[in-house]
């Protein structure tokens, strides 16, 4: 909706623009005044002309001004300092916003651009603890975001079959005395049995030769009877890691395994094309240096085997290839490999990758470790959320049935998690606590909770349709002011998304869907609804809000109980 209303104001400044005669600026950014009484939308285009004119920026602004010829919805325009500040036609803006908030809301035009995002892609050597979760999280949501956008994403997990830490798992298969419980979880016990290899490698360096050895037959030779082992270990565990995902509302559509490359002679033949600037001593490696970089690529290993970082080169050439946009979702740790591997890829005719870096989440306790075995496993996190929620609703909601408690625990549970998570930048880090993340009373469950509210308002009342009402007829005039507050809020959805979009950040929408709900909550409280004078009108912003709330929190992956 702000979007609309954006491009309005922009051609109305722009025709004063022109008819001052002043040379028009590649753009005009509007923005929302922190203070309504400082207008609805405001320009700081002065400052762009301060320099070009040799004028003030408060001179210019009230020249703009006494040449701006206003249209609907906007009433009035000031200059306020450098700033042109535009007010909307109350009645007018009110009216159009209750008509756009359809059930669809959020979601815009369709763009013919694919774009391939990989998030995830934890190594298949056991189950995903909250160290994976915060990519998965983000790269989910940003999915739900780029659709929303009207982007055609596809979302991958890149299956790291031919590392090093699979084949200790197949040796561990091959020399331990140790068997899987065939009824557990299948990544729980990959996890325990890769542990159990961990443990021995201290005791026994040298074992490490025997893995080595293992993994340049599986790359070189490749026998049936050790890829058959492979394949196995690694689907048990991708089966786990699945299941996981679903719960937490996570899916991929592919799952692309890096072992593709080396068969297919996809890295064979990218090792040829880089032949011409590569070279050897005991590995083959790509110099940086003329780009910066100190630290060189290193292609394939002294016994001649590949790389993690080589395969990985393959897989970005074929996104690429079959994408116009490429988006990782990688840790912050990964910063100088993907400056390496952008340089290759240029060499190669690739796309860059658009990249999300986040920083670590951290136990108050200290880091975490599969190899050590110290971690909490996203199902344990999981199980531990909806055991809270489901505390606090038997003492909240005794009368709901043991089915419902459950249910709605899970939901609770789940969006504690993943709005605890998706809330904050990327860029910073988290510790997680649990008191903070399952808090009842702020964060995901409050945003839940006005869904909630709004859909009991709306059961209360009876014949009300939404769809059947004529907005033409209803009265916007002398709105509350809680009410102009709340439409102002719900109009700005569209705007988020598009931002969220283009900033590659879903941590925007977390914090909008905290407004909504505030901004519905303050209203909920203080304005009569059922028996006022203004009943259907007031319940058509009910339901707005409702739709507002559940499209947003949907993309961040959560859900929206009807009640709490």
């Amino acid at each position: 909706m702000y979007r609309k209303l954006e491009k309005t104001a922009i051609n109305i400044v722009q025709k004063a623009i022109q008819d001052l005669g002043w040379e028009e600026p590649a753009e005009i950014k509007f923005e929302v005044p922190p203070n309504p009484n400082m207008g609805d939308l405001a320009t700081s285009v002065a400052f762009q002309f301060a320099p070009i004119l040799k004028r003030s920026p408060v001179e210019i602004s009230q020249t703009l001004v006494e040449k701006i010829e206003l249209i609907s919805p906007f009433k009035g325009v000031e200059s306020k300092g450098p700033y042109v500040n535009f007010f909307f036609d109350t009645e007018i803006f009110s009216r159009m916003v209750t008509e756009s908030v359809q059930e669809d809301y959020g979601s815009l035009e369709n763009r013919d651009e694919k774009v391939i995002l990989e998030h995830t892609s934890a190594n298949p050597n056991g189950p995903l603890h909250i160290g994976h979760v915060r990519n998965a999280i983000i790269g989910d949501s940003l999915a739900r975001v780029l659709r929303a956008a009207g982007f055609q994403v596809e979302t991958q997990y890149y299956v790291n079959d031919m590392g090093r830490q699979i084949a200790m798992i197949v040796w561990g298969l091959q020399n331990l005395d140790y068997q899987m419980d065939p009824n557990g979880k299948g990544d729980v016990e990959i996890g325990k049995l890769y542990f159990e290899v961990n443990q021995e490698l201290k005791t026994n360096p040298e074992i490490k030769q025997q893995i080595d050895t293992i993994l340049k037959i599986y790359e070189e030779e490749n026998p049936p009877e050790l890829e058959s082992m492979f394949k196995e270990v690694v689907s048990k565990c991708l089966e786990g890691v699945e299941n996981t995902s679903r719960r937490m509302n996570i899916t991929h559509d592919a799952f692309i395994w890096e072992s593709k490359f080396v068969r297919d002679g996809s890295l064979m033949k990218i090792l040829n094309k880089l032949e011409d600037y590569t070279s050897k001593n005991e590995v083959l490696y790509l110099d940086l240096t003329d780009y910066g970089i100190e630290k060189e690529l290193i292609l394939t290993r002294s016994d001649g085997t590949s790389l993690y970082t080589t395969r990985d080169l393959a897989y970005h050439l074929e996104k690429s290839e079959n994408s116009d946009i490429v988006v990782d979702v990688l840790g912050s740790d990964h910063k100088l490999a993907i400056d390496q591997l952008k340089v290759a890829l240029g060499l190669l005719g690739g796309k860059s990758p658009e990249v999300v870096f986040y920083e670590f989440i951290t136990l108050p306790e200290g880091s975490m470790s599969t190899r050590r075995g110290v971690f909490i496993s996203v199902d344990e996190l999981i199980d531990e959320a909806t055991q809270r929620a489901r505390a606090e609703l038997d003492k909240r909601r005794p009368e709901l049935s043991e089915d419902e408690k459950e249910n709605i625990a899970k939901i609770i549970g789940v969006g504690a998690i993943r709005y605890y998570i998706a809330r904050l930048s990327p860029e910073k880090h988290i510790v997680f606590k649990w008191d903070e993340a399952l808090s009842f009373e702020r964060g995901c469950a409050s945003i839940q909770y006005a869904h909630a509210r709004a859909c009991k308002l709306l059961g209360k009342a009876n014949g009300f349709t939404p769809v059947e009402v004529d907005v033409d007829a209803l009265n916007f005039q002398d709105l509350d002011t809680l009410e102009v507050d709340l439409l102002k809020t719900l109009a700005r959805f569209s705007s988020i998304v598009t931002a969220s979009a283009q900033d590659m950040r879903v941590h925007s929408v977390a914090q909008y869907a905290l407004e909504v709900a505030g901004a519905f909550n303050k209203f909920y409280k203080s304005v009569p609804v059922i028996g006022s004078e203004k009943e259907v009108l007031r319940l058509l912003l009910v339901d707005k809000s409702r739709i507002t709330i559940r499209n947003c929190l949907d993309l961040l992956g959560i859900e929206s109980p009807v009640s709490m």
